[in-house]
């Protein structure tokens, strides 16, 4: 039986642990791309960057559940926000 979430959940973890793994996925995608952002960024940058690796590892068909899964799906995810986001800015500046 699969389990459901909502808009503020992930499968397999609580509202807590979607801001744990937000934190930490925003934390270490932020020393990834040389970026430096605040506590709350780095939450919402995490918890958006679940989203986005979860959709795209679904539309590949990776299986992800846990912590440890959804972490690594929120790291990826949010390194790429991070990347778009500065190639846009960088494209602006010229």
């Amino acid at each position: 039986m699969e389990q459901g979430f909502g808009i503020m959940g992930m499968p397999g973890v609580g509202f807590i642990g979607l801001l744990v793994i937000g934190f930490l996925a925003g934390y270490v995608a932020e020393k990834t791309m040389n970026r430096e952002h605040g506590f709350l960024t780095n939450i919402l940058v995490g918890i958006a960057g679940s989203f986005v690796g979860g959709t795209l590892a679904g539309l590949v068909g990776i299986s992800f559940y846990g912590f440890l899964g959804n972490l690594v799906v929120a790291i990826l995810g949010a390194i790429l926000i991070l990347w778009i986001f500065g190639r846009s800015e960088s494209r602006r500046t010229r």
